[in-house]
């Protein structure tokens, strides 16, 4: 018999959460005897969850500081953060358990993770809850709700937060974080290490909602550096808009492009990418064996990304754009060793089977005092 497996989360906070989902959804082949349902949590408060959802991607695009108020609320109060959801969601989450019969429910965004054990808890529904924490180093108390089966970190940083949090260590799985496959093609040692003499191909983005001074790192790398640049300005058509114009006088020297799917091969055919601390961007650049500068981070769940990636060797901070220079100077020289060495550090940080392993865990996760779901109903 087929295990029903129920997971939820979001379409409109940034592209991460979708993008794990993603990597889970498409290891579920012929050998997994698993069928997946996947829901975006703010879809089940209507409207109302919903329009807050859509606010993410205006908010840190425009007002940093707006963010970095709600994330600090969200954490200083997790339990009323719960109970808010949990009021919005209640009704459609109990229809979407009747109509679905989950045999386990997987959770990739913090906003539904406490919410949802509430429901279950006061309704008495014994359904299996696992947590899959998205973010790196700097964990929300919404991410460690100790009534959770269990929770799969992606690092060890965010695995000893959640014990510090008070989650039992048995209950927290180091696995690593899931990147779809098409990001790692060129993983098995094939991607060409840089050459001297040859121009440099760099790569600018920021996530999905296209942040970030694009237009000034690009123009000290074009005069500075014997360098062709791309620019991915994600979902922000003004930026993409202005960056064509400030930019045109480089001609083919530079490509801008707005929110694309194929920014694997955007990053397969890069030397280096400047890119913010989205813990998805980061290990997509990682498993593509593409060197980071990272230029910045979200305040709160990405402030301390960037000195992660740094201190693993998988990329270097740049704090300032007047930076940019000696940074690159200091990464080719030598013909290319410092950025070689990034490549190669990539290469044994990274866990390419991380997606396949999560599924195969909870695939195969038993909690004997779990009544089949199809036997009661949740209304």
């Amino acid at each position: 018999m087929s295990k029903k497996i129920l997971i939820i989360s979001s379409d409109h906070t940034g592209h991460g959460h979708k993008s794990i989902t993603e990597a889970i959804c498409e290891k579920n082949k012929n050998d997994h005897d698993v069928n997946i349902h996947v829901v975006d949590g703010f879809s089940l408060g209507g409207q109302a969850l919903l329009g807050i959802g859509k606010l993410y991607g205006p908010i840190t695009r425009k007002a940093e500081n707006i963010w970095k108020m709600v994330y600090n609320i969200s954490s200083d109060n997790p339990k009323l953060i719960n109970r808010f959801i949990e009021g919005l969601i209640k009704d459609n989450f109990l229809k979407l358990l009747d109509e679905v019969k989950p045999d386990l429910i997987l959770s990739v965004h913090p906003n539904f993770n406490g919410s949802i054990l509430n429901i279950l808890e006061e309704r008495y529904i014994k359904i299996p809850f696992i947590t899959l924490i998205a973010d790196l180093v700097n964990i929300s108390p919404l991410w460690a709700d100790k009534r959770a089966n269990f929770i799969i970190s992606p690092t060890a940083e965010a695995r000893e937060k959640c014990l510090n949090y008070g989650v039992p260590p048995e209950n927290v799985k180091l696995i690593g974080f899931p990147v779809r496959a098409r990001f790692f093609r060129n993983h098995a040692n094939t991607k060409v290490h840089y050459k001297k003499d040859t121009p440099l191909k760099c790569l600018i983005m920021s996530g999905g909602e296209g942040v970030g001074n694009m237009n000034k790192i690009a123009e000290i790398l074009l005069e500075n550096f014997n360098c062709n640049v791309k620019i991915v300005a994600g979902r922000n058509i003004k930026l993409k808009e202005k960056l064509e114009q400030s930019l045109s006088k480089y001609r083919d020297k530079v490509e801008i492009y707005g929110f694309t799917k194929n920014i694997q091969d955007l990053m397969l055919s890069s030397d280096i990418a400047f890119t913010r601390g989205s813990p998805n961007v980061m290990f997509e650049a990682i498993a593509t064996n593409t060197p980071m500068i990272i230029t910045g981070a979200l305040p709160g769940q990405e402030e301390d990304n960037p000195y992660f990636a740094e201190k693993s060797n998988l990329g270097v901070v740049c704090k300032n754009v007047k930076e940019i220079k000696q940074i690159i100077a200091k990464l080719l020289d030598n013909d290319g060793e410092e950025l070689n060495r990034i490549i190669n550090c990539q290469r044994e940080f990274i866990n390419p089977n991380a997606a396949e392993d999560i599924l195969n865990f909870i695939a195969n996760y038993e909690d004997h005092s779990y009544e089949a779901a199809a036997s009661f109903s949740y209304n």
